[in-house]
């Protein structure tokens, strides 16, 4: 199995990306390689700095960088040496089983969207966020930004998109999907929530337990909390800022450290043909390494497959 990683993506590459790619080399099996896509003079600069073996790693080159400032439906066309071009030409292709960027989270939708095609079937695909639980245990929260607006079949598929990821990926052998509202009573929330609690009520695919409301969100009553992607973004924008004002006065909880985007690295969008992680624009040499893994876990668990066999 080989894991590409976009070394030139993000706010602190290459240095974080490449750091974090030395890390997950020493926890991943060895008949995992990692691919660095990227420029090879930086990525052997960047390596020998690190002193770390260049040959216990495969080089792309791809010279080019897909900024946070470009645009993303031009951006794959006018910079197709550009790291994620490649790790997505790459992906295409079948010469790696994911690709995980921290970079332009447009492109990476775009390419995932345009280069790897959606899973015919899927309306919309979609992008994840973990929610740590009190007991422990780990919820997923969908979407998280990719579709503001949403229609009830859209939720509906998240739903099923939620479920297959946390059963094949977190191992929930029957995960517990709950819809995110205003109130626990079937009747309650808007036009949407409304259409959108009926059909997945009426659902044999999923294993539907209900409305669920913003205090419930980490007290792991549910393994999937199905959402709109502007209401999710707000949840997760809101739990990362918490963690981060109680870091800045001081404040230490085992609970609350788990908040920290590092321990998850990234999520797969969910809905396309192959296996394409994003991780967040600030990561660090433990969120990358950690991105790395999940893609990894993502990859050997065949949900690209998995889903679009569920689709079909």
């Amino acid at each position: 199995m080989k894991i590409g990683i976009d070394v030139l993506g993000g706010d602190f590459a290459p240095d974080a990306n490449l750091a974090g790619a030395v890390l997950a080399r020493k926890e991943l099996p060895t008949n995992v390689s990692i691919v660095l896509i990227g420029d090879q003079e930086v990525i052997l600069s960047g390596l020998s700095s690190l002193n770390a073996d260049a040959a216990d790693f495969e080089i792309v080159h791809a010279p080019e960088t897909i900024t946070m400032k470009d645009h993303p439906t031009r951006a794959l066309a006018q910079k197709p040496n550009s790291s994620i071009a490649v790790g997505f030409g790459l992906l295409a292709k079948g010469e790696i089983s994911a690709f995980a960027s921290t970079g332009n989270t447009g492109a990476m939708l775009v390419g995932s969207m345009y280069v790897i095609n959606t899973i015919p079937g899927v309306i919309r695909p979609c992008i994840t966020s973990t929610l740590p639980s009190i007991n422990g245990s780990k919820s997923i929260i969908l979407d998280v930004g990719s579709n503001a607006d949403c229609k009830p079949d859209i939720l509906m598929q998240f739903a099923v998109l939620g479920s297959l990821y946390s059963k094949n990926v977190y191992g929930n052998e029957k995960p517990r999907v709950a819809l995110l509202n205003i109130g626990e009573e079937d009747s309650k929330g808007n036009l949407l929530t409304q259409a959108a609690h009926k059909l997945l009520a009426e659902s044999d695919d999923i294993n539907f337990v209900g409305n669920i409301e913003g205090y419930d969100l980490f007290s792991g009553k549910a393994d999937v909390v199905v959402c709109d992607g502007f209401t999710g973004n707000v949840v997760l924008k809101q739990a990362e800022g918490t963690y981060t004002i109680m870091r800045k006065r001081g404040i230490k909880d085992e609970f609350f450290d788990r908040f920290n985007y590092e321990n998850y690295g990234g999520t797969p969008i969910l809905g396309v043909k192959g296996n394409v992680i994003i991780g967040h624009g600030i990561s660090n040499d433990i969120a990358v390494k950690n991105m790395i893994i999940h893609s990894h876990d993502v990859a050997k668990s065949g949900l690209a497959r998995i889903i679009g066999e569920a689709f079909n």
